[in-house]
């Protein structure tokens, strides 16, 4: 059976920044038939549940990844470490199942796709992807936000 990677908080794990899952019809129904590989990047590299909000600051996950951005926190911790580690667990994971795809939760830091916060924590939003969507993009892995209710 085929493997899709999937955002854990996604699955209804409550591993998001504010200590909550998001199960989601529209997920299951894009899931369809695959095996679902539940993933949280963030927590899988140390980050606590709940935990302080964090955006992109100066660009996206490219950037980041390129070392030309950073992710902090909104009391301005920088955890960009923690993002990179978390994205190279997920690729690692992806890898280990076989998934050729990526169903991720939108406009995180982490896991966005197409955009993300804009790092000034009003809510705005800026083209571009997350830590992790860049870095499995980068490796071949498809990746499209998760489909919402």
């Amino acid at each position: 059976m085929e493997s899709v990677l999937v955002s854990a908080c996604l699955q209804g794990v409550p591993c998001r920044f504010d200590g909550r899952g998001r199960a989601s019809g529209a997920m299951t129904a894009a899931i369809g038939e695959r095996r679902p590989v539940a993933f949280c990047p963030e927590v899988s590299a140390g980050l606590p549940t709940p935990r302080r909000p964090a955006e992109i600051v100066g660009g996206d996950g490219h950037d980041v990844l390129d070392g030309r951005a950073r992710v902090v926190d909104d009391t301005g911790h920088d955890v960009t470490d923690e993002f990179v580690d978390g994205a190279e667990r997920a690729l690692a994971a992806a890898r280990r199942t076989g998934c050729t795809e990526a169903l991720l939760m939108a406009r995180s830091p982490s896991c966005g796709r197409g955009t993300v916060y804009d790092g000034t924590f009003t809510g705005e939003l800026r083209d571009g992807d997350g830590v992790t969507a860049a870095l499995l993009e980068r490796n071949g892995i498809s990746v499209r936000p998760a489909p919402r209710d």
